[in-house]
């Protein structure tokens, strides 16, 4: 299945069967509710990236550590999905927390779930409906399991056998800039590819030829390739653009955020990106 879906497409599709997940989150803000309370599609659900796409932080977890299997399966029939669902994500900013959500369904087993590209914007241009009702919503029955994506571990990263991509900023990958965490810079031998590279003006995602063509000259496309950002949340945007391009990229987790917890753990702010 394709992981994007666009917003014409997703108005063609039959309600019966179809799941609508709204995330709404941006770093540094916590009003994701009170804007899907504003206007959000039909029928869609809200998703807290915070307590339903993540778990508690521990010492050497990261910032978005992955939530339980058992709590995910519960978040997701709270949702309302069955096994039998067509589950679209989406959101308003870039699809990066969207991408989060489809990540984590796929890590759990579940297949049919789709991006919307674009997101509430593109929805809007296309003529689309909104709404300020709470969705009401019936409790799913899915049952998921979990480890179907491919994911690296800070044990891991040495052994990596092929390329790992930070999806930072330039600015935090050079070490210039550290908003957020306490440490600055970036994995040795990691390579730069900003996530906001895999989108135009318009926050839809290139041809799957464009990211491929991008992804290659990186040399992503070898087996054991992995990609990592801040927290785990926006790495799963640079799989997401991957996985349209027939790129399987794996995904380490904890991120920058978990690496640099570690205090011996080794660090470069050098411009590696013509290294193999």
């Amino acid at each position: 299945m394709n992981p994007l879906i666009s917003a014409h497409e997703l108005k063609a599709l039959r309600p019966r069967e179809l799941v609508l997940l709204d995330v709404r989150w941006v770093l540094g803000r916590d009003d994701g509710a009170q804007q899907y309370a504003q206007g959000h599609l039909p029928g869609a659900v809200f998703v807290d990236m915070e307590r339903e796409l993540s778990s508690a932080v521990g010492e050497h977890t990261g910032r978005h550590p992955l939530p339980l299997p058992a709590d995910f399966e519960a978040s997701a029939r709270r949702w309302g999905i069955t096994d039998q669902s067509h589950v679209v994500v989406y959101d308003d900013s870039g699809s990066l927390a969207a991408a989060r959500a489809w990540w984590l369904l796929r890590h759990a087993g579940f297949e049919n779930v789709q991006v919307l590209d674009g997101g509430l914007e593109a929805w809007k241009q296309a003529s689309g409906q909104i709404s300020t009702q709470a969705a009401q919503v019936n409790p799913g029955t899915v049952s998921l399991s979990w480890g179907r994506m491919p994911v690296v571990e800070f044990e891991e990263l040495d052994s990596l056998t092929g390329v790992l991509i930070d999806s930072r900023a330039t600015v935090r990958y050079l070490g210039i800039s550290e908003p957020v965490d306490p440490v600055a810079g970036h994995i040795p031998g990691a390579l730069n590819r900003p996530t906001t590279d895999n989108i135009d003006e318009q926050a839809r995602f290139y041809s799957p030829q464009v990211l491929r063509a991008a992804f290659e000259k990186l040399g992503a496309q070898q087996p054991g390739s992995a990609a990592y950002c801040g927290s785990g949340i926006t790495a799963a945007h640079q799989v997401l653009a991957a996985a349209s391009a027939g790129i399987e990229l794996g995904l380490y987790p904890g991120s920058w955020s978990e690496y640099c917890s570690y205090p011996q753990a080794p660090v470069a702010t050098s411009d590696e990106k013509h290294r193999n």
